[in-house]
């Protein structure tokens, strides 16, 4: 019974997570006043950009009673994470790798940007996801070069602001691009943040932002993660014409950019919920980076610790870990941080835990149906022999999917239309 009690408790605590980074409760008071005479431009890329212009329209067009035919607009989301829209074209594309539809995006993003002129106010609606949702590829680079150079950046354990850094040098969209096909008309971006730090111009890429980052910088990670890459992407990254658009560039000359909500709201509504459950809140790190399974031990250490007092408490944590792939499985950082736990654990009795991904979905093939996390209790390991499962090799594979899937531990939530990072919940206490 304590155990069904603590897993529903767990779930409830992601909930209220991810209720608090509702694109209709958070975006209407960031919206800006729509132009007096000029037209409106919606655009958007990522995880939660249809959810984002749909409640964009609600305030335009219901709200306000902004005409109609004065309203344009296109956004690129995830496969899975389109809703219904009454104006803006939604395209569903590839995500975490990006496929034909993403090119799509990223092309028919640029015509409609060309489109805007003086006097007509273009919002842009930034999430996490952009990156896979919207591609350019530059110079001789070709899309199934670009979808396989963008695997491995996903296997070499680089951090996401890293990850971003090299794939805005090797786009024909991000890394301000997008801006510089906007002006002259007005720009406002408004995001919702995915990163730690809440780094504007890493959000999905920063397509409207000015970016401080260099050719250089990205060469560097390159090497600094060992990343294999074909000569077209070499190439590019070394000519100059490839450089972004820096902070001064006439093309942000008006613009306004503001993170409208970000991971640690979501945090702290995790917090909230702990405390209205009964627990005494430990924060572990609301932005924390690192290889999931070296966190996880970490995090085990902690929790042991601490359940010797006997006292309910809930130590939460949040921020986007990674892992880097040795094997051949599958999986996602937060199911590996789940399976790592367990193991680090033992079945230590009065301790349940979940880790999962706000926005539905934890690594996996890029479908809407793909696992958003997993959840472990003391019962986890012993469940795990009976049927037969190796939770070692299991971690060795990468292969955590399969590993909750036969125990029935996957959080399986599908799309939650938005995305503000990921949460880890570890109960404990008699």
């Amino acid at each position: 019974m304590k155990i069904r009690t603590r897993r529903r408790h767990c779930l409830s605590i992601f909930e209220a997570a991810v209720q608090a980074v509702s694109p209709a409760r958070f975006l209407p008071a960031h919206l800006p006043a729509p132009p007096e005479t000029g037209r409106l431009f919606l655009m958007g890329a990522g995880k939660a950009a249809a959810s984002m212009a749909d409640a964009a329209e609600a305030h335009y067009l219901d709200t306000l009673g902004f005409p109609r035919e004065r309203l344009r607009g296109l956004v690129a989301t995830r496969h899975g994470y389109g809703v219904p829209t009454r104006v803006v074209t939604v395209i569903e594309a590839g995500h975490p790798v990006p496929d034909s539809q993403s090119e799509m995006a990223a092309n028919a993003l640029l015509r409609l940007a060309d489109e805007a002129g003086p006097g007509d106010l273009v919002v842009f609606l930034a999430s996490g996801g952009a990156s896979a949702n919207l591609v350019l590829p530059v110079g001789a680079i070709t899309l199934e070069e670009k979808k396989a150079f963008n695997k491995a950046l996903l296997r070499s354990g680089a951090p996401i602001d890293a990850m971003n850094t090299v794939r805005k040098h090797i786009s024909g969209i991000k890394g301000g691009r997008l801006a510089a096909r906007i002006a002259p008309a007005r720009l406002e971006t408004i995001a919702l943040s995915d990163v730690p730090g809440d780094d504007l111009a890493t959000i999905g890429s920063g397509p409207t932002l000015p970016d401080i980052t260099t050719l250089a910088d990205a060469r560097a990670i390159i090497e600094r993660y060992r990343i294999t890459v074909p000569d077209s992407v070499r190439l590019a990254l070394e000519d100059p014409a490839n450089e972004t658009l820096k902070p001064g560039d006439p093309a942000f000359d008006g613009s306004r950019a503001v993170i409208a909500a970000r991971p640690l709201d979501a945090f702290t509504a995790a917090c909230a919920e702990a405390e209205a459950l009964g627990y005494r809140v430990i924060n572990l790190g609301n932005d924390l980076e690192g290889e999931a399974r070296d966190v996880a031990v970490q995090h085990a250490a902690v929790a042991l610790r601490e359940a010797q007092s006997g006292e309910r408490i809930a130590l939460l944590s949040g921020g986007e870990l990674t892992v880097t792939i040795r094997g051949e499985g599958t999986g996602g950082p937060n199911q590996e941080y789940a399976l790592a736990l367990a193991m680090a654990l033992g079945g230590t009795p009065d301790i349940v835990a979940l880790s999962a991904d706000t926005d539905g979905t934890d690594g996996g093939a890029g479908k809407a149906s793909d696992p958003a996390g997993a959840l472990v209790d003391p019962t986890t390991l012993t469940r795990a022999e009976a049927a037969g499962l190796d939770p070692l090799a299991a971690l060795e594979r990468n292969d955590s999917t399969p590993f909750f899937a036969a125990l029935e531990d996957l959080l399986q939530t599908g799309p939650t239309l938005t995305n503000a990072n990921d949460l880890r919940v570890i109960l404990l206490g008699s």
